[in-house]
């Protein structure tokens, strides 16, 4: 099983080229880094985690940006988006913006994705709410057709154009695609569109299960990525272990260098228990 760290980046918080060395260093997998393009000052929609929403997510770095600056410090790290929003994007820069950290990184890049959770921010961005599943789906298609026809086109419901040229293509000939989510439809998109189904981490290890249960039932045989699993939640780890996760991408609160290395290292002593 692999060990990943998933952390929100900031202005206040550790660099990116800073984790990325460190993690590498420390011989993890992988390091997922967070996207948002802003946040709505009145908010309705619920932080999934209860409570109050996070300093961290008021500023968070563009994470393209982000793994561009790990990119050019790393040779090993697989590197990737924790999640983005491509429905909230537009697709030719989003295909351009993958294929070039794809690029600065050797192909190590994984595309992580998702449909968001805050409803104001998507209408912000001229989306309904309610379509926000559809289109990620034919940006994902589209996405795919860019990076792998010389002239591309795309023709549907929200995502309509003629063929295009769009260089560079990525340096894989496949650009791995997990899919973030708790639902139903996040795991059959999986099965469908994606290399990998990558839902959050639940807090209770009697609940893993019920994510296995879902994952066999949707998208059988397709590899589970439990996302921003708390580092000292062991019962979570070991019922992840126990059931047969492909990665566990552990969560590094967003904080200073000096107290993110600490906490880094803790976390080391922990995916060598379980690491296989």
């Amino acid at each position: 099983m692999k060990f990943g760290v998933a952390c929100m980046i900031t202005d206040e918080s550790i660099s990116p080229t800073a984790l990325a060395t460190a993690v590498e260093e420390r011989s993890f997998d992988s390091m997922f880094v967070g996207d948002h393009s802003h946040i709505p000052t009145s908010r309705e929609s619920p932080f999934p985690f209860g409570g109050d929403l996070p300093r961290e997510f008021h500023r968070e770095f563009d994470a393209f940006a982000a793994l561009s600056a790990a990119a050019v410090v790393t040779t090993s790290l697989t590197i990737g988006t924790g999640v983005v929003l491509p429905a909230q994007r537009d697709v030719f820069y989003t295909a351009k913006q993958v294929a070039t950290v794809d690029h600065l990184c050797g192909g190590r890049f994984v595309f992580g994705v998702g449909t968001g959770w805050i409803t104001e921010q998507m209408r912000n961005h001229g989306i309904d709410p309610c379509t926000c599943g559809a289109r990620l789906d034919e940006h994902l298609r589209a996405l795919d057709a860019i990076w792998t026809r010389d002239e591309a086109e795309f023709h549907g419901t929200y995502l309509d154009f003629d063929p295009v040229f769009s260089w560079p293509k990525p340096v894989q000939a496949h650009v791995p695609v997990y899919v973030g989510g708790e639902s139903a439809a996040a795991v059959r998109r999986a099965a469908a569109l994606g290399d990998a189904w990558m839902p959050n981490s639940v807090l209770d290890p009697a609940r893993v299960e019920a994510q296995f249960a879902l994952r066999d039932r949707y998208a059988p045989g397709t590899p589970l990525v439990a996302y921003a699993v708390t580092p000292d939640n062991l019962p979570v780890i070991e019922e992840y272990a126990r059931q047969g996760a492909d990665q566990i991408v552990l969560h590094l609160p967003t904080l200073p260098a000096d107290q993110a290395i600490t906490v880094l290292d803790a976390m080391v002593t922990t995916a060598q228990q379980y690491r296989s």
